[in-house]
């Protein structure tokens, strides 16, 4: 059986996890990575500056500056924001809700996901705290905003201090991802491989597994990226991770091929 095919009946039995990234959320125009750190420059008068920041760090010495995230974050609420239009002519987004995953992590802080499934009629939960996971309907698919959401500013994963909590892997929304994602399938769509707190999370579920003495029964995991990479896709296979790959001349079309050959795999069996 091929990858593919296997990955198609773990969705089909609903024993699939999807976790969606930037990437998918670029698909319908929202800014990059790059343009928070030039915003922020401009916010902090650090344009002419010569320094390498990451957004996280950006992001901490904002949260220093300001003495909370609450601006930057109501920035980003307004600029980080697409019309229904847009996420209504989203094939990607069509086909993810298509697909009926029973969880889909994010790590984006955006709304297209729930904008989609409300076009689609489709109900859902969002997780995006502890209370939201105590009082989550079990009966109804969940989209875990796993680095939070803009409705609440202590739910967001932005600056380095968060990053570095949320690297220890304790909070009650990695408790829950190792739960759900123990016995099922995993599917990791818009990442950069590169992104470490995603790699360690890749490690980690590896580690469990490793350490337990079953991994022959461990669930097959994928990633799909647009291009090969050679040293990547070894490491990652390493932990028991499928690479998978889709040509196009443009990372959103390499993706949208992928997904509408994973919904025809669905629908074939």
């Amino acid at each position: 059986m091929s990858s593919l095919a296997k990955l198609a009946a773990a969705v089909r039995e609903r024993r699939a996890i999807l976790f969606a990234g930037a990437g998918v959320s670029m698909s319908v125009g929202l800014p990059s990575w790059t343009e928070l750190i030039d915003h922020m420059r401009g916010e902090l008068g650090l344009e002419n500056l010569d320094g390498t920041w990451t957004y996280q760090t950006l992001a901490e010495y904002y949260r220093l500056q300001h003495g909370s995230i609450g601006p930057l974050r109501s920035w980003m609420d307004r600029t980080w924001s697409v019309s229904l239009e847009r996420v209504k002519e989203s094939r990607i987004h069509d086909i993810i809700v298509e697909l009926d995953f029973p969880i889909i992590y994010t790590t984006n802080y955006d709304n297209n996901l729930e904008q989609a499934y409300q076009l689609h009629d489709k109900r859902f939960v969002k997780v995006a705290n502890t209370s939201d996971i105590v009082n989550a309907d079990i009966g109804l698919p969940q989209i875990v905003k796993f680095h939070g959401d803009f409705d609440d500013d202590e739910s967001l994963v932005i600056a380095e201090t968060d990053y570095f909590k949320r690297l220890a892997f304790e909070t009650p929304l990695d408790t829950k991802f190792k739960a759900d994602a123990l016995g099922r399938t995993l599917l990791f769509v818009g990442y950069s491989m590169s992104d470490l707190n995603i790699r360690l999370t890749l490690y980690r579920m590896w580690q469990t597994w490793r350490d337990s003495g079953r991994e022959r029964d461990r669930p097959a995991s994928f990633v799909f990226t647009a291009k090969e990479d050679p040293v990547q896709d070894a490491v990652l296979e390493q932990w028991g991770i499928t690479v998978l790959h889709e040509k196009a001349d443009h990372p959103a079309e390499s993706m949208l091929a992928f997904l509408s050959r994973l919904r025809d795999a669905v629908a074939a069996g």
